[in-house]
């Protein structure tokens, strides 16, 4: 069993959208696996030796061992949605069973997010199915949670919120890894995605009474055990 399977078209979409949780959740002690469903190659600064390199780095600085992060063979900027990938989805969460699933919100201009979501939404219901060509036993993750790596740059519909205060410097470091996406070449833009989260980040983190927070949407209802788990 695991406890989380955080779905990213592209390595630095999970760190974008909820970099901070996923070092908070680790540092708890939580089982998670990071899928990412392609290697983000072809972009203008990058090749895949690059990106595998500043792929293991962001790992290493959100504190997740290697084997904890899959990597898959989606074409970077042609995502389709469509069985095939829908059943290799499927067959990664029967194989690891999450609790949780973590993926991109919709909607989102970047089209390989849409389709990244859809899949991931409908792999959920494949994965329960039985008398179906896939691996391993039916398993049906309690929920789907989707982060905000949106190239819309919105967050009109936010269910919660979780302080990664004391994660957040992780969550930082892991973004100054992907330095062929963020830094080099941008001249006096270098950086300004990462300051631009760290806007975001302080502004969710004003809305819950701490310094830092990341955002979060379901379509379904979050079950709380008590008014005490509240901030």
């Amino acid at each position: 069993m695991t406890d989380a399977m955080i779905f990213a078209p592209h390595p630095d979409d999970a760190e974008l959208g909820m970099g901070g949780t996923i070092a908070l959740l680790t540092q708890q002690g939580m089982k998670l696996i990071v899928v990412d469903m392609s290697n983000g190659e072809p972009t203008p600064y990058g090749t895949p030796e690059i990106r595998a390199k500043e792929r293991d780095a962001a790992t290493a600085a959100l504190g997740l061992a290697p084997g904890q992060r899959l990597i898959l063979d989606f074409p970077n900027r042609t995502f389709v949605h469509d069985i095939e990938g829908r059943h290799k989805l499927a067959a990664l969460i029967r194989t690891h069973k999450p609790r949780w699933i973590f993926a991109p919100y919709m909607p989102d201009a970047h089209p390989d997010h849409v389709a990244a979501t859809r899949m991931i939404e409908d792999a959920r219901f494949d994965a329960k199915l039985t008398r179906i060509d896939l691996p391993g036993q039916p398993h049906y993750p309690e929920r789907v949670i989707y982060y905000f790596a949106t190239h819309l740059r919105v967050h009109s519909a936010v269910s919660f919120c979780v302080d990664v205060t004391g994660t957040y410097e992780r969550k930082v470091r892991s973004l100054e890894a992907y330095q062929s996406q963020f830094y080099l070449n941008r001249g006096e833009q270098a950086g300004a995605v990462v300051e631009m989260l760290r806007v975001r980040d302080r502004y969710f983190g004003t809305r819950i009474g701490s310094l830092y927070a990341e955002p979060f949407y379901l379509h379904e209802p979050l079950g709380l055990k008590g008014l005490k788990e509240i901030l």
